[in-house]
């Protein structure tokens, strides 16, 4: 009997040619898009989960309160992890310290940059589980001189792994090391990455390492068993009293301490810390458009079984005649579902496959696709049965509930309620359409608005130099003296954060308050507001004709001076003193205008520029003309600087590229699913007017006969198939409105929702359906009307 269901189920599919390919073409398409959104979730929710003892692995936070507000970062000095194990013993069994970090590697005559560079604590590869191909997890790290490399990097400094083992590297020309174990490369669900893994004792005399109050690195802890995170976070301010409480009273400072589980590291927001972050919202974007996607082809595959009802009628009735049960029928319908489902996955593996290379491009990352990996078959069996079943369940209780004797003399009549019920699955699937249409629109315009909006400060030919080396650092005077003199530059400043890259934060003291302000610190040299095109809006810049401003001076924002209840001219000989950085009360000589020196996603903060040497990039600003000469010379006087080092540059006006990489994402991917979603909507629309002109055949012959003219039997074949296109919109352009509007509350500064945006969406749409069922309606208006009325 099953094999006859199939053999049935196969011969109306290939009947059928028209509507199995509108349903199959459909439904692979949702299911396609539907398992990339599976392998990216699989990949976030992942994150982190493959370490053994993952569920007792915390990352410990500092807090702080900024204006207000509780905020916590990552950062830690080098005393906190021993101390931790000393005074939390027996409840707190390991504690690792990492520093990420970037070093010139030198192999004989080869140098290379290397940017995922961990310096941690010997017991680094016992509390992750980062499996070692060579070398003893225990001891690999315990000697200062020896360095584990990845199996990619090994490979790449020696051909492969066996001849790597005992080699030696040179870090930044000074430090060798012996390669004591080849680690597995990072795997893509770890918010931890690295190539090269060294001693952190090699870097014990830093003062990052020794002070409590100098900042810089992340801290690791494994729990015992019996111990609870709530445990620990109720002793950690008697630990923070203990241990900085001298500290933070001398510098007007309140931090706390907290422990954060692995697992929340990845989603863990609005930090600022290096290592790799998700963002929940995206996933969720992504698992909605999956289901509406997977919706929409739904709704085809029910709309197009039940207006097949027709045709299929006496064959039902004969079925029944000849004894066949409702039950029978209903399975018989399923299975054809079921097939059609099966061969929309089948098709969509293969889609899936092609697709691979261009979705890990715009994920910004390799997922793993293992197809020996039992959720990626359990997916597809659910996707079947959920498809094939639900989607099949209305037209095989519709198709089996027909009358044999109604059937079988040809007078069945489909009733207005079906027709009702396909009229609402339509409005539903261009709901959707319009809505993700609207997204599209309105993200595309804020990203057009954000990468055109003036910031207050000139970007343009702008070149940003890193300064991550010891090289650069040492050399930065001659450097900078070697562009200066240069004709093609127009000046040069070095500076600890360019626009849309990091700016401290610190509390300062302020003249005439009695509590510390909390500001954002630039420190920077006499040529930055120069070289960034600002305007002093009060006072003057800082300026070597005046000796004291090295040490005395600062410029504020015009945020800084409202903020500290001043006005930009009565901010002019005001002092203020950052505690943490020096014990000299610096005057304020100059107010700047405002300018977005952090994401639009910000408002502007009370910005204490310092002329303090916190070198951490240089900005080299071109004189207009070629661009490419500019670099060059710019690469001859690094050359001269660091000649050990590669010399790698980025244009000022690509920081948007950086800053917004996340909402550019949402914008391709909502672009090309709404695209999607469209394409399987009116594929869907395209075989209701099919069936609807074929349907209406004769009526159409005897009014082309009467004098209809071929206009008025196109409108009169698609206002019917239009209407619920139309409600459509009237239901998602304020959908639409209101998740937009929410979209863009995560920005400071924002585009507005104009009425053309939702007018274009709701014309492009309904253009689209229009030219969907106008194809098969004109078709049928200039049909030869004696075709269909020679039989009568």
């Amino acid at each position: 009997m099953i094999k006859n269901y199939f053999k049935t189920a196969w011969r109306n599919l290939v009947k059928n040619k028209v509507f199995s390919f509108i349903n199959i073409l459909g439904l692979t398409i949702g299911i396609t898009v539907c398992m990339m959104i599976f392998l990216f979730i699989m990949n976030e929710f992942s994150m982190d989960n493959f370490h053994k003892d993952g569920t007792r692995i915390y990352r410990v936070m500092r807090g702080f309160k900024r204006d207000g507000k509780s905020q916590s970062v990552a950062y830690l000095s080098g005393p906190y992890a021993p101390a931790l194990l000393s005074d939390f013993k027996g409840q707190i069994v390991k504690a690792v310290r990492i520093n990420p970090n970037d070093n010139l590697v030198t192999i004989g005559s080869q140098s290379f940059h290397e940017k995922k560079v961990l310096d941690v604590d010997s017991g680094f590869f016992n509390l992750f589980t980062f499996p070692l191909i060579k070398g003893d997890p225990s001891q690999v790290l315990k000697q200062p001189g020896n360095v584990v490399l990845t199996e990619t990097t090994a490979k790449k400094y020696f051909g492969n792994i066996d001849d790597a083992m005992g080699k030696v590297i040179t870090i930044d020309k000074a430090l060798p090391l012996k390669v004591a174990g080849i680690a597995k490369d990072v795997p893509s669900n770890s918010h931890l990455d690295f190539d090269i893994v060294l001693p952190l004792e090699n870097y014990k005399d830093r003062s990052w390492m020794q002070q409590w109050i100098n900042n810089g690195i992340y801290t690791y802890v494994l729990l015992a068993p019996n111990v609870t995170q709530a445990q620990i976070d109720k002793q950690l301010p008697a630990f923070m009293e203990k241990n900085m409480g001298s500290d933070m009273r001398k510098y007007g400072l309140d931090f706390s301490l907290s422990l954060l589980p692995l697992k929340d590291v990845y989603f863990q927001q609005d930090v600022f810390d290096g290592v790799k972050h998700g963002d929940k919202t995206v996933v969720y974007i992504f698992l909605s458009i999956a289901v509406l996607i997977l919706l929409i082809a739904c709704i085809n595959f029910m709309n197009l079984s039940t207006i097949r009802a027709a045709e299929r009628s006496k064959e039902v009735g004969l079925r029944k005649v000849l004894g066949a049960l409702r039950n029978n029928l209903i399975w018989q319908f399923m299975g054809e579902s079921v097939l059609l489902t099966v061969i929309s996955c089948m098709l969509s593996v293969g889609l899936l496959a092609l697709a691979m290379p261009w979705y890990n491009q715009l994920l910004g990352y390799s997922l793993t696709v293992s197809w020996t990996a039992l959720p990626i078959y359990l997916f597809l069996i659910g996707v079947t049965i959920a498809v094939g079943f639900l989607a099949g369940s209305y037209p095989a209780f519709f198709l089996s509930a027909f009358s044999p004797v109604q059937a079988l003399k040809g007078r069945l009549k489909l009733g207005k309620g079906g027709a009702s019920f396909r009229q609402v699955l339509v409005v539903v699937q261009f709901t959707i359409s319009v809505f993700l249409i609207v997204g599209t629109i309105i993200i595309t315009k804020q990203m057009n608005y954000v990468k055109n909006k003036q910031l207050g400060y000139d970007k343009t030919q702008t070149v940003m130099v890193p300064v991550d080396n010891e090289d650069i650092y040492k050399n930065l005077d001659v450097f900078k003296t070697g562009l200066q003199n240069a004709s093609g530059v127009e000046s040069v400043s070095a500076m600890s954060g360019e626009p849309g890259g990091f700016f401290d934060s610190y509390p300062v003291v302020v003249e005439g308050h009695e509590e510390r302000v909390n500001t954002r610190s630039e420190f920077a040299d006499f040529e930055f507001v120069k070289t960034l095109g600002l305007k002093i809006i009060a006072g003057r810049d800082f300026s070597p004709q005046f000796p004291t401003d090295s040490t005395n001076a600062v410029l504020i924002n015009a945020t800084a001076a409202a903020k500290f209840g001043w006005t930009p001219q009565q901010a002019i000989g005001k002092w203020v003193l950052n505690p943490i950085r020096d014990s000299l009360k610096r005057q304020v000589v100059g107010v700047v205008n405002d300018f977005n020196f952090q994401s639009l996603k910000d408002n502007i903060e009370a910005l204490v520029i310092s002329p303090y040497k916190d070198r951490r990039v240089v900005l080299i600003k071109l004189k207009p003309g070629n661009i490419q000469a500019g670099i060059d010379l710019i690469r001859k006087q690094y050359s001269k600087a660091a000649s050990a080092y590669p010399f790698e540059y980025s244009f000022l006006d690509q920081q948007f590229d950086t800053l917004y990489k996340k909402d550019v994402r949402q914008q391709t991917i909502l672009t090309v699913f709404a695209m999607l979603a469209i394409l399987v909507a009116c594929l869907g629309l395209f075989g209701l007017a099919s069936f609807t002109a074929t349907k209406r055949f004769k009526e159409i012959g005897v009014r082309k006969v009467l004098g209809s003219s071929v206009q008025g039997i196109v409108v009169l074949l698609s206002k019917d198939l239009l209407k619920p296109v139309l409600i459509s919109m009237l239901i998602a352009l304020p959908l639409g409105y209101w998740a937009m509007n929410k979209w863009l509350e995560s920005f400071a500064y924002k585009t507005t929702l104009s009425w053309w945006v939702f007018a274009v969406a709701a014309l492009l749409t309904f253009g689209i359906a229009l030219i969907t069922v106008s194809i098969k309606a004109i078709k049928a208006a200039v049909a030869n009307p004696v075709k269909s009325l020679r039989t009568e």
